[in-house]
């Protein structure tokens, strides 16, 4: 049986475990008045946030190669294209 990795629920695991280590790395730095005793926190939320970020690379990419069909552009089978119509004057 082969292991399948779901990109969209690491991306998640990984979200959740930067914004708590940064929310409990916050907590500690109030506590012991110092950054540099909770330098590790910081960093693994930071790196959690690039994880994540790297992983969605993918799908953005995916996303931005389709072609996006605009609304504007959209007419019904047999109908003029609006540039051959006079302007100013409404169609009966």
């Amino acid at each position: 049986m082969a292991f399948r990795f779901d990109k969209s629920l690491g991306r998640t695991v990984l979200f959740s475990v930067a914004v708590v280590s940064f929310i409990i790395a916050v907590y500690q730095t109030i506590l012991q008045n110092s950054i540099g005793k909770n330098y590790t926190l910081y960093m693994v939320s930071f790196v959690c946030v690039m994880w994540f970020r790297y992983l969605g690379l993918d799908t953005k990419t995916a996303v931005k190669d389709t072609p996006v069909p605009r609304s504007g552009t959209a007419t019904k089978a047999g109908a003029k294209p609006a540039a051959n119509r006079p302007k100013g004057k409404r169609r009966k």
